[in-house]
């Protein structure tokens, strides 16, 4: 226990977290009667709210979503499972991908052809993939929320001063009052944030699922620190900006699963603007605040440094993820080709979308020539529809 004590006193040192001549005691609940302080026992609300947040995705999944995606037309089933091979069904769990010097073995200690093999592959792993009427009740379920988030983050912010001022995020801190309206934004944030923390297990599983994962318990830690550490104005401006372009991507994902390539091609357009708007636009001016403007106003300190570090190096990533995107995007222009969900379930679908975007088009071309005499509007539409897709899915490659 003596360990962990001294343990606890040098981790949560006043010299690394708050300011010159600061300490936890002066910035306690109730320290000050002209201001309301961040409470740190706060922060166990939101693993309970989790729970609430979890079960109201269950029920708007259960008894909305679901009924409006079947009625839209997406499939709901699956393809048909692969037989019980069990000699099959353990080389399987070791490693989803099948490697062809395996192929001999495997078929004289099951009795198959090699094509046998092969074929029950593809059922098994088809088998693990999510139905398209999962995937649309789970970005749908995203797209709410973050509409929601968003909207409720601009009505709390509204009457702030640093909404407006961003310089206002640093005069008078540490010493900075927590408002029920901030309380709330920031509890049911770290609520969602705990709630894909679980759910992640369950939901559909991507290639970058650890990464995926890391992120969100970055973020949660993020939060809880700046929380600690009454940083929650401009931890609250950060919240509001991320949350914007993320609506017209689920909702871009959604109606690329519902089909409507026109309306996802639009939505898509609005993303990419909202986006460089608000990552390259908005955040860079939050950054050059607490880069420039907050050493003006404020004594300087350790915690300061690892906070503004962890914002530039979002900032790359910013840059990083719209270079990826513009890139794959032009890319996907020209070749006219799908080039399938980045954040698939398996990494070989890439392989798989593009195979069967290149046979459709090919085939498309083909009918084209023997009917050169009748119009259709099907090779713009299919056009719109593929590049559409291949933005959508490339954008996933990025973090919430």
């Amino acid at each position: 226990m003596d360990i962990l004590n001294e343990f606890s006193n040098v981790f949560w040192s006043t010299h690394i977290w708050l300011p010159p001549n600061t300490t936890w005691a002066d910035i306690a609940p109730g320290s000050r009667p002209d201001v309301v302080h961040a409470n740190y026992k706060d922060l166990i609300w939101p693993i309970p709210f989790a729970a609430v947040v979890m079960l109201v995705r269950y029920t708007l999944e259960r008894f909305w979503i679901s009924p409006v995606g079947k009625s839209l037309g997406i499939r709901s089933s699956r393809p048909k499972k692969a037989a019980n091979v069990p000699i099959l069904e353990k080389t399987y769990a070791k490693s989803t991908r099948l490697d062809k010097k395996k192929l001999v073995p495997l078929s004289k200690q099951t009795d198959m052809s090699e094509r046998e093999i092969e074929r029950w592959w593809r059922l098994r792993r088809a088998q693990d993939k999510p139905s398209t009427l999962v995937k649309f009740c789970e970005n749908t379920w995203r797209c709410i929320y973050y509409l929601y988030s968003f909207i409720f983050g601009v009505i709390v912010l509204w009457d702030k001063p640093w909404f407006w001022d961003v310089k206002s995020c640093w005069y008078g801190y540490p010493h900075q009052s927590i408002s029920n309206d901030i309380w709330w934004y920031y509890m049911i944030s770290m609520s969602f944030y705990w709630s894909l923390t679980g759910t992640q297990f369950f939901d559909v599983k991507r290639k970058d699922f650890w990464q995926m994962f890391i992120h969100h318990m970055v973020t949660l830690l993020l939060m809880s620190l700046s929380w600690v550490c009454n940083l929650h104005r401009v931890g609250s401006l950060v919240l509001v900006v991320h949350d914007c372009a993320d609506i017209f991507l689920e909702a871009a994902k959604l109606t690329k699963y519902a089909k409507y390539q026109k309306l996802c091609d639009a939505i898509f357009a609005i993303f990419t603007v909202v986006w460089i708007v608000t990552r390259l636009g908005f955040y860079p001016r939050i950054i050059y605040s607490s880069s420039v403007e907050a050493p003006r106003i404020l004594p300087m300190f350790p915690a300061y440094y690892i906070f503004n570090s962890l914002l530039l190096m979002l900032l790359v990533l910013h840059v990083i993820w719209t270079y990826m995107i513009l890139k794959i995007v032009v890319d996907s222009l020209q070749k006219g080709l799908m080039s399938g969900d980045i954040r698939s379930s398996d990494s070989e679908d890439l392989t798989d979308s593009s195979g069967n975007a290149r046979l459709t088009n090919g085939s498309a071309r083909s009918k084209n020539k023997s009917i050169s005499s009748a119009p259709s509007d099907k090779g713009s539409a299919g056009g719109a529809g593929s590049r559409a897709g291949a933005r959508v899915a490339t954008t996933e490659r990025r973090e919430e």
